[in-house]
C-alpha cells in the first residue's frame, strides 16, 4: 500500500492516473473530494469494487482525498488486515490512497498503519522541475515558487496572484485545514497565515504574534493554529537549535513559508516586470525571499529524520541548522547583493566543533547551485 501526501496542486492526481494508465491489470479510481465529505462505508464500498475486480487479474485501486473522510486510517487498516488474512486464493490488490494534509496523513498512518505503507511525499515543485518543465531561471523560480499550475500565466501578474489565492490558498485555509480539526477563530487563523508570509524569514515569539494579530487569543492557540497550517504545506515555525530538545521547543519559532509563491502572490510589486526586465526588487525584500527559498527547499526536500532548525545567540544567529544523529550543518544564506557578515556561522561553529560551515551566495555555493542539490547531500559530505 502506497500514501502519497503533499499540498493542493502539485500532481498527485496526475500521477495517480499515470500509473493507472500503465497498469498491467484492471483498476479502479474514486475520489472523496466531494460536496459532503463521505464516511468510512465509502471506502468499504470502493475497496469491495477492487477485490471484484482482482478476481481476475491484479488489480489497482486509487483513493483521492482520503484525508477527507474520519478515521480513514482505521478503516483501511481493517480492510487491508482482511485481505492478508483471507483471500489468498486472489490475484493482488495493489492500494495507492492522495492525501493533501500531511498532519492528519502521517497522524493516521503512525497510529494505524504502521508496517503496512510506503509514505511517498509529494512537496511543491523543487526549482530543477520547474526548470525542467517550463525553462524557468532561477530568479523566476524564487519569486514564483513551486506550483506547475500557475507557472505558464506568470507574464499575467493579476491572473497568476488570482489563481494563487483562489485555487490555491483559499480552498486550503476554508476546506484542507478544516478537515484536520475544528476551527474556533477561522479569522485568526488566516491572519496567521498572512503573518507567516509577511515574516517569513524571521524569529517572532507568539507573544509578538500575538501583538500583530491583535487578537484576544492565547499563545498556546496560536501555536496550534501554526502546526496546522505545517500540516497543510502553507508555512511553519523552525525551532532553535540547542543540541536539547526540551530547549529547542521552548524557543521563539522563526516562520518560514513553504513556498515563495504564497509570499510574492501577497505582495503589490510588479513581479513580472522585475523578471522580464531583469531588475530584482530592493535588497531587504528580494534577501528575505532568497532565504525563505532556501529555507523551503531545505525543509520540502529533507530526508526524513532530519531535523531543520535555526540558531541565535544573543545578536549571533545562523539562517538553518541541518541535523541528522551527530551530522550537523549550519547554513548561512547571502542574497547577493551583499556579503554581510559571517559572526553567526564562526560563533556556531566555536560552541558546535563537530558542525560543518556552508554558506549560500556570494563567496560560496551559488544560489541556483543549492536550489538544485537534495539536502542530504551536505550531510553526507
Amino acid at each position: 500500500m502506497q500514501i502519497l501526501s503533499g499540498p493542493r496542486q502539485v500532481g498527485k492526481t496526475t500521477i495517480a492516473k499515470q500509473a493507472i494508465a500503465t497498469f498491467a491489470g484492471q483498476s479502479h479510481y474514486a475520489s472523496a473530494d466531494q460536496p459532503s465529505a463521505p464516511d468510512a462505508n465509502w471506502i468499504v464500498q470502493q475497496w469491495e469494487t477492487g477485490r471484484r475486480l482482482r478476481r481476475t487479474a491484479p488489480a489497482l485501486l486509487v483513493l483521492d482525498e482520503i484525508h477527507k473522510i474520519a478515521r480513514w486510517s482505521e478503516t483501511v487498516k481493517m480492510l487491508w488486515d482482511e485481505d492478508s488474512f483471507h483471500n489468498k486464493t486472489d490475484h493482488d490488490l495493489h492500494v495507492v490512497m492522495l492525501g493533501s494534509s500531511q498532519f492528519l496523513m502521517q497522524a493516521g498512518t503512525t497510529e494505524s498503519l504502521t508496517g503496512r505503507f510506503e509514505l511517498i511525499r509529494t512537496p511543491h515543485w523543487s526549482y530543477e522541475e520547474m526548470r525542467a518543465a517550463f525553462g524557468w531561471t532561477v530568479e523566476q523560480y524564487i519569486l514564483f515558487g513551486g506550483y506547475p499550475g500557475a507557472a505558464t500565466i506568470i507574464d499575467d501578474q493579476e491572473r497568476w496572484r488570482t489563481y494563487m489565492l483562489n485555487t490555491i490558498v483559499e480552498p486550503t485555509l476554508s476546506k484542507d485545514v478544516l478537515q484536520i480539526t475544528r476551527i474556533d477563530k477561522p479569522a485568526l487563523l488566516r491572519r496567521l497565515f498572512t503573518l507567516g508570509c509577511r515574516y517569513s524569514g524571521q524569529i517572532l515569539s507568539y507573544q509578538k504574534m500575538v501583538g500583530q494579530l491583535q487578537d484576544a487569543g492565547n499563545t498556546t492557540t496560536l501555536s496550534h493554529y501554526l502546526n496546522l497550517l505545517e500540516g497543510a504545506w502553507m508555512i511553519t515555525g523552525l525551532d532553535k537549535y540547542a543540541g536539547d530538545y526540551a530547549r529547542s521547543r521552548a524557543s521563539s519559532p522563526k516562520l518560514q513559508a513553504l513556498d515563495t509563491s504564497f509570499i510574492s502572490a501577497q505582495s503589490e510589486r510588479p513581479l513580472n516586470n522585475l523578471v522580464m526586465h531583469g531588475s530584482l526588487p530592493d535588497p531587504d525584500w528580494w534577501g528575505r525571499l532568497v532565504e525563505s527559498a532556501i529555507g523551503a527547499h531545505l525543509y520540502n526536500y529533507k530526508a526524513p529524520g532530519v531535523q531543520l532548525q535555526y540558531w541565535r545567540e544573543r545578536n549571533q544567529e545562523v539562517d538553518f541548522v541541518l541535523s541528522n544523529g551527530s551530522r550537523l550543518v549550519a547554513i548561512e544564506v547571502k542574497s547577493g547583493r551583499t556579503t554581510g557578515s559571517l559572526s553567526g556561522l564562526n560563533k556556531f561553529v566555536a560552541m558546535f566543533p563537530n558542525a560543518k560551515p556552508l554558506v549560500v551566495g556570494p563567496s560560496g555555493v551559488p544560489i541556483e547551485d543549492f536550489l538544485l542539490t537534495p539536502p542530504a547531500y551536505w550531510l553526507s559530505e
